[in-house]
């Protein structure tokens, strides 16, 4: 007997207790946010997603191609963009220095100087594949496992998974900028419980906009809250099928935590010079990469279970057809505050229950039109992505691609795979974590994926 049904039974008894204990049993535990428990044990209690948006380059940075160089100019077969057979190309050398880092001898463009110095740290995976080479599918495929059809999205689906750490701060913050390809579907909760969807933060003056109370006392807000609180229990109750109505009633409380918490979160007055040097900030910045990077520390260290930085959105970004030259500004943007949050969380003691997804949607090719070209074009046969933190055995390159990085030869890496991965250090079996919407069970990884088992520490 469930624990309802059986108060109900003592109701019916003559106890009359029901509804006060139902009361008690929703102010206690019965919050759709609380924190749920993982399938398993897992050292990872925290998600922060890094994601380059445009196409970051695996032959010009973390999956270095000698024979790529001595090659430069001669043919290649391959596709580019929509082309639905092999023709000859270009093979085109990188323009930048590859060099062994750290104790593992990782090897690492110059890019890359603050992460190649963490080395030790890194899991580089160079066998990522997605199915579609356009920046919106493949967008969208790395944050909700689908390329076609909009579904819940990664961090939506282990905030329905494991819930939040702290109840006055949402369990899944995107830090954004602009807009990313495929816009806010890429934080949606789609069929889930509306509760996981992600909360955009937008990088400035006022991250979040309303956090002060128009309230001319703090006895006259209390007073608005419970009135406004009781009138939507009500009328949620009225309504009980209305999952919308009850997310919305939820996110009231929320906000009224962020309104406390928020506020102390992206002040960084206490933050000493030496950690904003660390990331490469100056005092007084609220906008930058590496401010971005900071708050998603000082996020999952007050509790919210996801936090996701998108570096940049659909203009401006890593899609480099016209030079790769290009790189090195983005590079410049992101390297040191990568590094200084890798460091910070070190420090903190953070980086043993925090797992770090640094991704980008495909790589690029490794040819041009002619021998000329100074760009490449879209690459979704063989890229490469990152995992650092807990649970994740640093200093391990997984996967290989061929000579020239164009196709995979070793240890295969799908979108699925990489979600299946980031969900077990988690302590979700992505099979198990599933949801029934509309006569299906649904999951991140659809049918498919595997966990990489030879990464796990």
């Amino acid at each position: 007997m469930r624990r309802r049904e059986f108060l109900k039974c003592c109701a019916a008894g003559g106890l009359g207790m029901y509804p006060a204990l139902s009361l008690a049993a929703a102010v206690n535990d019965g919050h759709p946010l609380a924190p749920e428990r993982p399938h398993f044990s897992a050292k990872a209690k925290n998600l922060i997603v890094l994601f380059l948006t445009g196409g970051v380059s695996h032959v010009d940075t973390f999956d270095p191609k000698p024979r790529l160089q001595a090659d430069h100019g001669k043919i290649a077969f391959g596709r580019d963009l929509r082309d639905t057979s092999d023709k000859p190309f270009y093979l085109i050398r990188s323009p930048f220095s590859f060099a062994p880092r750290g104790r593992c001898g990782l090897v690492i463009s110059e890019l890359f100087p603050h992460l190649g110095a963490l080395a030790d740290d890194l899991c580089v995976i160079r066998s990522l594949h997605t199915d579609i080479l356009e920046h919106f599918q493949a967008t969208l495929a790395m944050h909700t496992g689908s390329a076609t059809v909009p579904m819940p999205s990664l961090g939506s689906w282990l905030s329905y998974g494991l819930s939040t750490r702290n109840q006055n701060l949402p369990p899944y913050v995107v830090l954004a900028e602009h807009m990313p390809y495929a816009g806010a579907q890429n934080w949606d909760s789609s069929f889930l419980p509306p509760q996981h969807q992600g909360v955009r933060v937008l990088p400035g003056k006022e991250p979040i906009a309303d956090l002060r109370s128009p309230a001319r006392s703090v006895t006259l807000q209390q007073l608005e809250q419970i009135m406004l609180h009781d009138v939507n229990e009500l009328h949620a109750r009225q309504r009980p099928h209305d999952f919308n109505l009850r997310a919305r009633t939820d996110s009231f409380g929320t906000a009224v935590g962020m309104m406390r918490e928020a506020p102390r979160v992206f002040d960084l007055g206490a933050e000493s010079e030496a950690t904003l040097q660390s990331y490469g900030m100056k005092r007084g910045d609220d906008k930058s990469f590496a401010w971005q990077c900071l708050i998603a520390r000082r996020l999952v260290e007050r509790g919210v279970r996801v936090v996701e930085v998108i570096e940049s959105g659909s203009n401006g970004n890593w899609d480099a057809h016209g030079d790769m030259q290009d790189h090195r500004g983005k590079a410049l943007r992101v390297d040191q505050a990568l590094a200084g949050l890798i460091k910070d969380l070190k420090q903190s003691g953070l980086l043993n229950e925090t797992l770090l997804a640094i991704c980008t949607e495909f790589g690029r090719t490794p040819w041009g039109s002619t021998p000329n070209d100074k760009g490449r074009n879209h690459h979704a046969r063989a890229f490469t992505c990152m995992l650092a933190g807990a649970g994740v055995k640093g200093g391990t390159a997984y996967g290989k691609t061929d000579d020239y990085g164009i196709d995979i030869v070793a240890e295969r890496c799908h979108v699925h795979d990489y979600h299946a991965t980031i969900l077990y250090l988690m302590g979700l079996d992505h099979k198990r974590l599933t949801y029934r919407y509309a006569g299906r069970d649904f999951r991140l990884t659809d049918v498919h994926g595997n966990v990489l088992e030879r990464i796990l520490a």
